[in-house]
């Protein structure tokens, strides 16, 4: 589901143009049909189009020492964070570009039955990789109730609403650890990408997850994307017994299967044409 809101006739073109600080936030709803039933669990992705992660600058612009709760570096971030190491003298935590850039859009499921908008639970747990959520990224050591000290001396990022310790209301999802942080702060290869936003687990083996029909989706839009004639879109996403769907590897390997064979027929006709020639070292009388 697209919801960039470029064009005119989109409800989200009211909020194109909207800024990091818009306040009020703009919303906007857009409704849609589930064709077929989606049997097993659900998994929603955001996703960006013309947003380059893999930009070197962009991609080295982290204080991993920082992300994984060292002290010292939450005071005194790495140069590599520069022009968002520190703002108004004080240190910014997390620093740099990807951390300053998160996705901020919050989206909101509905399904439509004889005109009552039914919502739809979305788990916000478990969508980070384990080695990330427990050892990669962790908060400044100390008391884990309170964020708030332990985050004391330095600001938000720039772009941020909010700083760091206020990301969630429960303590083992919130700071550095925060789940929607860490799958955005794992940077993409490509630049047209999708990062998992929710989960929706099913419930019963008598009822799909999602059963076919009309559906609405809520979206607060916080997150600019027209000044580089990007794109913004929601993804629901399913597995089966044979894994989920994701046609990468299938196009990898039939390109290099492709290519190969293609330089085998090349290299058959050159033997062909050239490999009866006399290869004898001999020096003819």
């Amino acid at each position: 589901i697209d919801y960039t809101g470029t064009e005119p006739s989109s409800p989200c073109n009211k909020c194109l143009n909207v800024s990091w600080d818009s306040t009020p936030p703009c919303t906007c709803t857009i409704d849609f049909t589930l064709e077929h039933s989606f049997e097993s669990n659900v998994f929603m992705y955001y996703g960006l189009s013309n947003f380059y992660q893999n930009h070197r600058r962009y991609v080295k612009s982290r204080d991993d020492s920082q992300l994984n709760g060292d002290n010292s570096s939450l005071l005194n971030p790495s140069k590599e964070c520069e022009p968002y190491r520190t703002n108004e003298d004080k240190p910014i935590a997390p620093c740099g570009a990807i951390a300053n850039s998160m996705f901020n859009d919050t989206l909101e499921l509905y399904r439509i039955d004889n005109d009552t908008r039914i919502p739809i639970t979305l788990i916000k747990k478990g969508i980070a990789w384990w080695t990330d959520k427990n050892v990669k990224f962790r908060n400044p050591s100390g008391d884990t109730n309170n964020l708030t000290a332990l985050f004391q001396g330095t600001t938000k990022p720039v772009n941020w609403p909010k700083p760091v310790y206020m990301l969630d209301s429960e303590p083992d999802n919130n700071g550095f650890i925060n789940e929607d942080f860490i799958v955005w702060m794992r940077t993409a290869a490509l630049p047209t990408f999708r990062k998992l936003y929710r989960l929706i687990e099913r419930k019963n083996n008598l009822q799909p997850t999602l059963q076919a029909g009309k559906y609405s989706l809520d979206i607060t839009y916080n997150y600019p994307v027209h000044s580089f004639d990007g794109r913004k879109r929601m993804i629901l996403s399913t597995i089966s017994w044979m894994g989920g769907k994701n046609p990468f590897l299938g196009i990898a390997y039939i390109t290099v299967g492709s290519i190969c064979f293609f330089l085998g027929v090349v290299l058959l006709i050159i033997h062909h044409k050239y490999g009866n020639r006399n290869t004898s070292a001999d020096i003819p009388n």
